[in-house]
């Protein structure tokens, strides 16, 4: 079974920084796509209102939202099946729970479309 865990959430006030990391875990052959999506708080209940942050692609290609581009950056460790996500110049609109996700997983020789992790919370404020 693969796991992803999320850390590096917290408070942090407008134009301030943050780095979240999330590491899959389990028998893991390969992980081809991870990515970073976000859920305004208020919404975190429903299906499907989860925005496209940030992701990394099998080749290194990565997709980033729009209004990220210039201030995120994600990168990605394969050894460690790690994913980062550098977060700068935060704003107020970037409140949100931050999810990890991982794509088409070979693991225990089963292939997985994708796994969740449980998210971690950013709140920009002052």
């Amino acid at each position: 079974q693969v796991q992803l865990v999320e850390s590096g959430g917290g408070l942090v006030q407008p134009g301030g920084s943050l780095r979240l990391s999330c590491a899959a875990s389990g028998n893991i052959f390969s992980i081809n796509n991870m990515a970073w999506y976000r859920q305004a708080p208020e919404k975190v209940r429903e299906e499907g209102e989860r925005e496209l942050v940030a992701a990394m692609y099998r080749y290194r290609d990565t997709e980033y939202a729009a209004s990220v581009k210039g201030r995120f950056t994600i990168s990605r460790d394969h050894a460690k099946n790690t994913v980062y996500l550098q977060m700068n110049s935060l704003e107020p609109e970037d409140t949100a729970v931050y999810y990890c996700n991982a794509g088409e997983i070979i693991a225990d020789a089963t292939e997985y479309d994708e796994v969740w992790g449980q998210g971690t919370r950013v709140t920009v404020s002052s």
